[in-house]
């Protein structure tokens, strides 16, 4: 089991997210959990980040919508980074 780090930064966008998309308000809440049992499950679409955002991952919610976060495999911990639209979040 991993442990989710929800920082400030997320916390503000996950709760701006789920107004704006109470829709997928389920759908994210699943996704978390399969993070927190194995963030590397196929169907999480987790991949590595380049360019400015080198160092940091994301899992996919949707073609639109992405979870930005960052690994630390020795501590089993995610560090949640940011949550919405595919441009807003590679920005």
């Amino acid at each position: 089991m991993y442990t989710l780090v929800w920082t400030a930064h997320f916390t503000r966008a996950a709760k701006k997210f789920a107004k704006r998309h109470p829709d997928l308000k389920k759908k994210v809440a699943g996704i978390l959990r399969d993070l927190e049992k194995d963030p590397f499950q196929p169907q999480l679409k987790y991949h590595h980040l380049g360019g400015k955002l080198k160092g940091k991952q994301a899992v996919s919610i949707t073609d639109d919508y992405r979870i930005t976060l960052t690994i630390v495999i020795t501590e089993k911990e995610i560090q949640l980074l940011d949550i919405g639209p595919h441009d807003e979040v590679y920005r």
